[in-house]
């Protein structure tokens, strides 16, 4: 198929890459706020495992093409819009002035996160009986998203358009072979699961930070709660794990999409605000606990933490739970000292002349030298089994505050240190 993706996202990148890796001819057009010549060097696009080298892989064949126009003569059978939710005007612009012109059948794909009924909108752009709009949502995830659009659990299909739904299997179906994974849905409800699929997520995040909140002051390991619950078959395992806030660009924006949209209905969504409430709080919690410690004594102290970007896998710092932590910390006059495998260069975009900011990359041991406490905040895998006997000898203070749990209380406190975690103590 001749296949036309606009936008600048990461979902955008993964799509133009994927659908040209399994031979559809593929026009690549960005955002022209975002052109390639800015984006190939973005921090998201050179972290995300495997994708710019399919890009490249996809250029060299002949098979991906990036554009800053498309071409007037290109009859696209698929123009598929992944966009970012404050550009739902470009893509209407773009839909009457590309495929609206067009005068051969083709489907829409809209795979960016818009109001609830945009799809619809965005189909009466057309001037076609054969031309068609669906909604796609978006489920890549950061860290991993070649493989989750190449290899995907499910898709939420929204289209009410025989022709259409053959269209979008056809074009996907080299990543449909292993199972059934398209949902067929009204486009509406498409819309609004994807929304829902988050919301639901981050409502069970916020409660257990709540639990564990509640478990910290019965004197109770919420590790014990966790398990207990995630045995439940009515529950499960999945984002149960209590810390110290989430972040990141598509799951904050998703939430308060969802709270914009029952707004819009004149319903007031008092459970999302409190989740969104919950979540800010949680982001201060390591603060919290080191002032504890110190009983408000942190002037002139040294914090080092371990990890920055919203979650391991990315470069992107977007709605991180560090930049809450770092201007708490910065307004006590802590010096704080940062190490990150990927996100140092985001930080430094955001913080480019902080006196109170060391980033020190390489050797992650290099932040904890002087340190009055280490917090650890984003759990890249190579935090995860510290020396700590050298990890003791470089510390001031034999302080862990773990953001994410990944630590065993007991034998962090065997090897010296007084170790402090989201529900748990030692």
């Amino acid at each position: 198929m001749r296949v036309v993706v606009h936008g600048s996202e990461l979902a955008a990148a993964t799509a133009a890459a994927a659908l040209c890796s399994v031979g559809h001819q593929v026009s690549w057009m960005p955002h022209a706020e975002f052109p390639w010549q800015s984006l190939k060097d973005a921090d998201w696009l050179v972290s995300e495992p495997g994708l710019k080298t399919q890009i490249e892989t996809g250029e060299a064949s002949g098979q991906l093409t990036l554009v800053d126009a498309v071409p007037a003569d290109l009859d696209a059978d698929i123009h598929w819009l992944a966009l970012s939710p404050d550009q739902r005007e470009a893509a209407e612009a773009y839909v009457a002035q590309v495929p609206g012109q067009q005068t051969t059948p083709l489907v829409i794909v809209n795979n960016s996160t818009f109001p609830v009924g945009q799809t619809e909108k965005l189909e009466a752009l057309l001037g076609h009986s054969g031309q068609v709009a669906v909604a796609l949502p978006d489920r890549i995830e950061e860290g991993r998203a070649w493989d989750t659009f190449t290899r995907p659990a499910h898709w939420l299909l929204g289209s009410e358009d025989e022709w259409a739904t053959q269209q979008i299997r056809e074009l996907l179906r080299a990543f449909n072979r292993r199972h059934e994974v398209f949902q067929l849905m009204p486009r509406r409800a498409a819309e609004l699961t994807k929304l829902a699929i988050n919301g639901m997520l981050a409502t069970r995040i916020s409660f257990m930070n709540e639990l564990a909140g509640l478990a910290d002051s019965l004197d109770v390991d919420v590790e014990y709660v966790r398990q207990g619950m995630g045995a439940d078959t009515r529950i499960g395992f999945e984002y149960l794990y209590p810390g110290c806030g989430f972040g990141g660009p598509s799951f904050s924006r998703d939430l308060m999409r969802l709270a914009d949209v029952q707004h819009s209905t004149g319903r007031e969504s008092h459970l999302l605000e409190h989740v969104l409430d919950i979540n800010e709080g949680k982001k201060e919690t390591l603060f919290r606990k080191l002032w504890n410690h110190f009983q408000g004594e942190l002037s002139g102290r040294t914090v080092a933490i371990w990890g920055a970007a919203f979650k391991p896998g990315t470069a992107r710092i977007d709605h991180a739970p560090v930049l809450t932590l770092l201007e708490a910390l910065w307004a006590q006059g802590v010096t704080v000292r940062v190490h990150d495998p990927a996100a140092l260069h985001a930080l430094r975009e955001v913080y480019p002349d902080q006196p109170q900011l060391t980033l020190c990359e390489g050797d992650f041991y290099a932040a904890c030298e002087g340190a009055d406490a280490l917090m650890l905040v984003t759990e890249w895998k190579c935090y995860w089994n510290p020396d700590w006997r050298r990890l003791l000898q470089a510390m001031n203070t034999p302080l862990i505050l773990d953001g994410r749990n990944i630590y065993d209380p007991t034998y962090v406190a065997s090897r010296g240190f007084v170790y402090r975690g989201i529900g748990r103590r030692a």
